[in-house]
């Protein structure tokens, strides 16, 4: 006897969209057979030829600030938004909250605070900064996914970034026990050197940090990976000029991976506003012809896959009252939106829903090492979301669930409507006591 049972005319799996019957028992998918198999449940969902069941989406790059800034955001309202937007397991980053994650306290701290409060199934990343070298193996024997560095100045005081000389040093450290190393890749003495980010025209911003600043960066991550031959990822990629760097070092074996974000294939440079500081992130939004390069470097495998980098704040800092894009704080929130961004660009250019879910949940899902997560097959986690691929509806930032109702996507017409998240074969219910779990790595 199955928990419960899925009917579907369109279901995800690994060889695509097909009709299939998909069954749960104990909070694992237990049964994937034809659709008019005679399966027995203690509750039969049917779905609709209008709906696609697919696995919940795992989001690695989502910035909930807790404990230390809960005023820009929180692990209620963070996983929340995640789960009305049809992701299931999420993974924080480890700057932004206070203390930061660089050590197993930090850790610690980090745990108690989402403790009892998270919507959805949540791990964390660990930080690699300057002086914690000593910190990265006993962070990861207490169970963060990976740890994360910055080649330049992250924003905040408390984590600094590391300079050539020690990021291959903790390469070499973390190469050591297989643990894996993302990196924000922007130099920054070509910044420096950039003109300043000051006033209201979003060109000016955008000059401030080029493309050459990422390509270097990314340029030098890629021989650090290529010496010590640790596991690195490129984190949130917006400069196409890099592309052919990432696919020359995967051809050499270079074990290297790079994502990119739904704001940098959705939004163009062209068409942000004077003043409009709820686009501003680092690195930046850039051209029309960059954008349709990214989606070429999805097509083409160089871009592994697709994250929000969910990293909100409070109205204040976004310097709506001037709209100077010099002094606003940087992020984007869209931990919400991030699918139904990506279905809304994909399918205009070519791509299908299986795709989508490659690039937001199966690839994720591997990057991280959740070897439960991100996939409907036999023994992994039923965390299902059903999807209305073409339904279309207008964003009101004041309807997300995140904590502020800012977000450059607000009065955006998008395609496709999350209509149930599943977590562990149970229905989410935003109303009910949040029952999503804290994982260490190696746990799923």
């Amino acid at each position: 006897m199955l928990d419960t049972l899925f009917r579907a005319p369109r279901v995800i799996t690994a060889v695509g969209e097909s009709a299939r019957s998909v069954g749960i028992r104990d909070g694992r998918i237990v049964a994937i057979e034809p659709l008019e198999a005679q399966l027995e449940a203690r509750q039969t969902v049917e779905l609709g030829e209008d709906v696609v069941l697919m696995p919940g989406l795992v989001d690695t790059h989502v910035h909930i600030n807790e404990p230390g800034r809960t005023e820009w955001e929180g692990f209620a309202s963070a996983t929340r938004a995640a789960a009305a937007g049809g992701v299931t397991t999420l993974i924080d980053m480890p700057l932004n909250s206070i203390p930061p994650t660089t050590t197993v306290e930090g850790l610690q701290a980090k745990r108690k605070a989402a403790e009892g409060a998270v919507y959805v199934d949540t791990g964390f990343w660990g930080g690699a900064v300057p002086g914690n070298l000593e910190d990265l193996r006993p962070l990861h024997d207490a169970g963060v996914f990976g740890f994360k560095c910055f080649l330049l100045h992250s924003g905040v005081d408390e984590f600094q970034p590391l300079s050539s000389a020690e990021l291959e040093q903790y390469l070499a450290v973390l190469h050591d026990f297989g643990a894996l190393m993302i990196v924000h890749a922007e130099n920054s003495q070509a910044i420096d050197r950039a003109p300043a980010p000051e006033g209201d025209r979003y060109g000016h911003f955008l000059a401030s940090r080029p493309r050459g600043a990422e390509n270097m960066a990314v340029a030098e991550v890629i021989e650090a990976a290529r010496y010590t031959r640790a596991r690195t990822h490129i984190l949130h990629l917006s400069s196409s000029d890099a592309l052919p760097m990432l696919a020359s070092a995967k051809r050499d074996g270079v074990p290297i991976t790079a994502e990119t974000c739904p704001h940098y294939l959705s939004f163009t440079s062209e068409a942000i506003p004077d003043g409009a500081t709820q686009f501003k992130c680092c690195p930046p939004i850039r051209e029309t012809a960059n954008r349709e390069l990214l989606w070429e470097g999805l097509r083409e495998g160089v871009i592994d896959c697709v994250v929000t980098d969910h990293s909100p704040c409070t109205p204040e800092l976004k310097r709506f009252d001037i709209g100077d894009f010099g002094v606003a704080w940087g992020g984007i929130s869209s931990v919400q939106l991030g699918l139904r961004a990506v279905w809304s660009q994909a399918r205009v250019h070519g791509f299908t829903l299986t795709d989508v879910v490659e690039w937001m949940a199966v690839r994720t899902a591997g990057l991280a090492g959740l070897t439960r997560k991100g996939r409907i097959a036999l023994g992994h986690d039923a965390d299902l979301v059903v999807f209305a691929p073409d339904e279309a509806t207008v964003v009101s930032a004041g309807d997300l669930e995140h904590r502020h109702p800012i977000t450059p996507y607000d009065g955006m017409a998008l395609a496709g409507v999350v209509r149930e998240t599943w977590l562990a074969g149970e229905l989410l219910d935003l109303q009910a006591p949040p029952r999503g779990r804290l994982l260490r790595r190696g746990d799923v």
